[in-house]
């Protein structure tokens, strides 16, 4: 939904929160959900969808006959699609899904053409006048990463996709921005890490000579070109369990790299790490995601892959650290039991979008709610995603 207007902002949620790969189950999960959700948060005006559509999905929807469908059911319902998530190629509920997440990651060509499936598809679903998003893995998960011809040959796969993106504008007018999303242990990790990426192979003088290759546009034009298509997807709650500081949007700034999406999301957080950090995180430790964990010791940093490894290495020493958790947990809430949240981090960037706009595309991310532990979920889903998004109207109206 529109909220604003100078400029413009679109507030969203990703779909990615209801189970569905195929597109016959990603349809019939939207018909259950999106027009409840959307009679609490927009009863009176169109809303906009964040998709998350699997490869088998994106696969089946680019049927004429299936996407003329879909058509129909968004204008029946008062909706429209403006941004999409590109993140999960495969299965993402009810199985193990863990680091098979980032796969195929950028160094496979079967990533490229998905997104560019992906493309295909927002380019024919965007209103007319509105520009589209893409958000999608941090290049590759950082331990499967061999050596610098893997980051030159993720780069290039980037490339050969804003290639695609600028024929898809070239022939219909249609802006599309791919929005690589920094996580915890992946290559791109920190802001640090993903500004020094962009600088030397996506703003290098080597990749504008490719894009114009590719795309057949005059190097100044290219280089031009990348600037303004691709950026990043800064999810807040990857944020906050690295610790970022609350200067990253300048520093990205500086740089001049876009930010096309803005996740909002908030992590688990335990200030105190003591003897009982076992038997209060094991509930959370739910064998489905990756759940990465960043310790602050001394203003040391130190990481783990995942929740498992972090809770084995747990030592006997207490002391001043804290563990921040990739979970993402409900946005609306600083306090989870005996946990608090990263919350205070979620509002100060909300501030900030409502005082100097980050990204014209806000999506909350909370897919987490089927794993959450019992205890903490407050209702229904649809109840608990319509609270969501009025606790983020009234964080950006405050």
């Amino acid at each position: 939904m529109r909220i604003g207007a100078d400029p413009p902002v679109e507030l969203t949620y990703c779909t990615n929160v209801h189970p569905g790969e195929s597109w016959a189950d990603t349809l019939a999960a939207l018909a259950k959900h999106l027009p409840a959700i959307k009679q609490q948060v927009a009863p009176d005006r169109p809303f906009g969808v964040g998709l998350r559509l699997s490869a088998a999905a994106a696969q089946s929807l680019a049927e004429p006959e299936a996407l003329d469908s879909f058509r129909a059911f968004l204008a029946d319902h008062d909706l429209y699609v403006f941004t999409l998530n590109g993140f999960p190629f495969g299965q993402f509920h009810g199985t193990r899904v863990k680091e098979a997440v980032y796969r195929p990651d950028w160094r496979d060509p079967a990533r490229l053409a998905y997104t560019n499936r992906l493309a295909d598809l927002l380019a024919a679903l965007l209103p007319d006048g509105m520009a589209g998003s893409i958000s999608t893995v941090p290049g590759a998960f950082k331990a499967e990463l061999r050596d610098d011809a893997d980051v030159t040959r993720m780069a290039d796969g980037m490339l050969r996709h804003l290639a695609h993106l600028a024929r898809i504008e070239a022939a219909s007018g249609r802006t599309i921005r791919l929005a690589l999303e920094p996580e915890p242990c992946c290559f791109l990790e920190t802001i640090e890490e993903t500004i020094r990426f962009f600088e030397d192979h996506l703003f290098s003088s080597r990749a504008a000579g490719l894009l114009a290759s590719e795309a057949g546009l005059p190097p100044t034009a290219a280089q031009v070109f990348i600037r303004e298509h691709i950026g990043v997807c800064f999810d807040v709650c990857h944020a906050a369990v690295e610790f970022e500081a609350e200067d990253v949007f300048d520093r990205l700034a500086a740089a001049g790299i876009l930010i096309p999406k803005l996740q909002l999301s908030s992590a688990l957080r335990l200030r105190a790490v003591n003897g009982d950090a076992g038997r209060l995180l094991a509930p959370f430790d739910d064998g489905v995601y990756l759940h990465q964990v960043v310790e602050r010791r001394a203003g040391t940093l130190r990481r783990f892959a995942d929740l498992s490894p972090a809770l084995a290495a747990l030592d006997a020493e207490e002391g001043a650290r804290e563990w921040r958790v990739h979970f993402h947990v409900p946005v609306f809430l600083d306090e989870l039991g005996d946990f608090s949240t990263t919350q205070d981090y979620l509002k100060a960037v909300i501030a900030r979008q409502r005082d100097a706009p980050i990204s014209s595309h806000l999506e909350v991310e909370t897919y987490t709610w089927n794993v959450l532990p019992e205890a903490y979920r407050q209702s229904d889903l649809a109840a608990d995603i319509g609270r969501e998004l009025a606790w983020v109207r009234r964080e950006l109206a405050a």
